[in-house]
């Protein structure tokens, strides 16, 4: 079974967490740590570590660069964000920065037990609602090309390759997208190796985040 990191210097968030662990994943162990340096002692002892859950705001972590010295002492282990921030370009920043998944702390159980489901399934997860939301018009205006598909990569691609992109930037994984489609999971990938290239990126992760003001509306008007 599972063997799971949970880095929080909240005991009761901690508890809360482990609780919806041991429901969702029986059997699954959890090691608990309250600071940057014990999680980093305890990651480097523990290869056969599945996932490390990091609170952005726990002691030693200043922001960002706890997930950063992680990463680059600990690089095989999988790291999700797990924090009341709410901001999306800390969301974004954080999946640029290596982490492969950001759950809030405000998240509905059923919520973190999907996201942990499609984390430890091997997918990505972002919080869809953060992503969706728009910026503030202060901040739009210098952040409006961050990330942006030019429009004639997006125009090349096809409308079942939209389509995907399109459930890609909800977070849905290759399994949910060929169920909403109704086709192979093989297609799914097939199209995803696809879109990758035409995009001119180099992973699904960059993908979901440039994908994510589009309207898709426009575009499957085709």
């Amino acid at each position: 079974m599972y063997k799971i990191l949970i880095a929080d210097d909240h005991p009761l968030f901690r508890e809360a967490i482990t609780n919806v662990i041991e429901k969702s994943f029986p059997g699954c162990e959890t090691i608990e740590t309250e600071d940057l340096d014990s999680a980093l002692a305890i990651a480097q002892e523990s290869d056969d570590l599945d996932l490390i859950l990091l609170d952005l705001n726990m002691p030693g972590m200043n922001g960002l660069n706890g997930l950063i010295t992680l990463r680059n002492e600990s690089p095989t282990i999988p790291v999700v964000i797990v924090s009341a921030e709410e901001d999306k370009q800390v969301v974004l920043q954080a999946i640029t920065y290596g982490a492969v998944g950001f759950i809030t702390k405000s998240s509905p159980r059923e919520q973190m037990t999907e996201a942990l489901n499609q984390i430890l399934a091997g997918n990505v997860y972002l919080p869809s609602d953060i992503i969706r939301s728009s910026q503030p018009e202060n901040r739009r205006s210098s952040r409006k090309d961050e990330n942006q598909i030019p429009p004639e990569l997006l125009s090349s691609l096809t409308r079942r390759q939209l389509l995907v992109l399109e459930r890609m930037s909800k977070g849905e994984s290759n399994k949910q997208i060929a169920y909403n489609l109704n086709i192979a999971e093989t297609t799914v990938k097939a199209h995803v190796s696809a879109i990758l290239r035409k995009l001119n990126v180099h992973n699904r992760i960059q993908a979901v985040l440039s994908a994510g003001n589009i309207d898709f509306g426009e575009y499957l008007k085709r």
